[in-house]
């Protein structure tokens, strides 16, 4: 991973333009080709980015990030006040606890339990900021991003909408709507879910283990 901290401009081109004014700024290059740009106000969610695959050309002054879209990040830099590499190695990953990995386990074998028509494209789908869930089609035929949890909190909701925020940017799964799964959710986070356009399903557990159940009574 690259770090650079510099005084710089970015402007953002391609279905939509956005334009982030001369400041100090935290620009991260990871392994995978992605770049971000953050500042010191948040906690996570980057001011722009370019998500892998995607291409980072350097000239004097000037950074461009370029993906197959054709969509590009021009960083202009004026400055630089820190450059440095650091080698991190393969990532574990977040282990789940074991209720909650089990209902995601249930609900990948149990699609429709999401919505009618529902099919499964993959579990953790990986992106340049972590691993979706579930990936999904809906009866349509169109993307659908779930971020299942045990007890649905804000938090959770956060997290699929930068997941979402960033799925949307490639036209392979645009557009991708999306799903909180929970056991429970709280109402704040059902709010703000539903304020974002993410659908809130409340899933029984027990229920669907009995499914899984029947499953194996099957065979």
């Amino acid at each position: 991973m690259r770090l650079v901290i510099a005084r710089c401009q970015v402007d953002y081109v391609g279905r939509l333009t956005a334009h982030l004014p001369m400041a100090p700024r935290l620009l991260l290059v990871k392994a995978d080709g992605s770049v971000s740009v953050h500042a010191d106000d948040r906690a996570y969610k980057p001011l722009n980015w370019m998500s892998p695959p995607c291409w980072l050309e350097e000239q004097p002054g000037v950074w461009t990030v370029r993906n197959k879209a054709d969509e590009s990040l021009v960083i202009t830099i004026d400055e630089v006040l820190h450059d440095s590499k650091h080698e991190l190695g393969v990532d574990p990953g977040l282990v789940k606890d074991g209720v909650e990995a089990h209902l995601q386990e249930l609900l990948a074998a149990h699609p429709a339990t999401l919505g009618e028509g529902y099919t499964l494209v993959r579990r953790e789908y990986m992106t340049a900021i972590g691993p979706v869930d579930l990936l999904c089609r809906d009866a349509d035929g169109g993307s659908v991003a779930v971020e299942v949890k045990r007890r649905g909190e804000i938090d959770g909701v956060e997290q699929l909408t930068r997941y979402l925020e960033l799925m949307n940017r490639d036209p392979l799964l645009a557009p991708v709507a999306g799903v909180f799964a929970a056991q429970q959710i709280k109402p704040q986070a059902r709010t703000l879910a539903e304020d974002r356009g993410i659908r809130c399903v409340t899933v029984d557990y027990d229920a669907l283990r009995g499914m899984q159940r029947d499953d194996l009574l099957l065979f």
